[in-house]
């Protein structure tokens, strides 16, 4: 068994321990010894990042050769017409070369804490909110899948990694996992764990809160993603 940290980590910060600009890093929120990200997620993206302190686990989550999906919320400008996302959903050509084939669909806004600063809003164009599952984990990936159907991405939220999810966590909240390692293939969650346990009701009793950084968006009334 191998300890897995699941975070829900906030809009503008970074998904390292240390920073020589005075930015707000992990070591304001994670307080288990020894951990480390296993992949990344970008400093203007939120949700779901997990740390691990055991290499073999870290590879098997980060390394592309697992293609654990990767699923995200991704509210975008403008209203995408069918033909974009099946543009999205056959693979679509960045400058690095073709995308493999993404899961897409249309969500209904879901109900999330507040972004701070929030998410601009242009009062004569609708904005759509997507679920976009990718197995890849290429630089800034989503946003530039959504740009080059012409449809900036304006907010993006991890929600899922392979069996993990971000169930009841609110921004710089986590829990911890025992996971089992099989001798191959994918890792996966010990059965009844906090995960899943999570995904009930509200935010799990070893839920850990930041002790520094930027004052955290008000939560009261709201619902974290399922």
């Amino acid at each position: 068994m191998a300890t897995l940290v699941l975070l829900n980590k906030p809009f503008n910060v970074l998904s390292q321990f240390t920073d020589d600009q005075g930015r707000t890093t992990l070591a304001d929120l994670v307080h288990t010894k020894g951990v480390y990200p296993a992949g990344r997620l970008d400093y203007d993206s939120e949700g779901l990042l997990l740390l691990t302190a055991d290499g073999e686990l870290q590879h098997r989550i980060a390394s592309p050769t697992h293609k654990l999906p990767k699923t995200y919320w991704v509210l975008v400008e403008g209203e995408p017409a069918p033909q974009a996302l099946q543009l999205l959903q056959r693979g679509v050509t960045l400058n690095d070369g073709p995308c493999r084939p993404a899961k897409v669909k249309t969500i209904a806004p879901p109900r999330l804490w507040a972004r701070n600063p929030p998410v601009r809003v242009r009062k004569n164009i609708k904005d759509t909110w997507l679920e976009i599952t990718i197995t890849e984990g290429r630089n800034r990936q989503v946003r530039r899948m959504t740009a080059a159907i012409g449809h900036p991405t304006l907010r993006l939220i991890r929600v899922a990694i392979g069996p993990w999810k971000l169930g009841t966590l609110v921004p710089g909240e986590s829990r911890k996992e025992q996971v089992h390692l099989p001798s191959s293939g994918s890792p996966r969650a010990k059965t009844g764990s906090n995960n899943e346990q999570a995904g009930a009701g509200g935010p799990p009793k070893n839920a850990r809160r930041p002790k520094a950084g930027p004052k955290k968006p008000h939560t009261s009334r709201q619902r974290a993603p399922r």
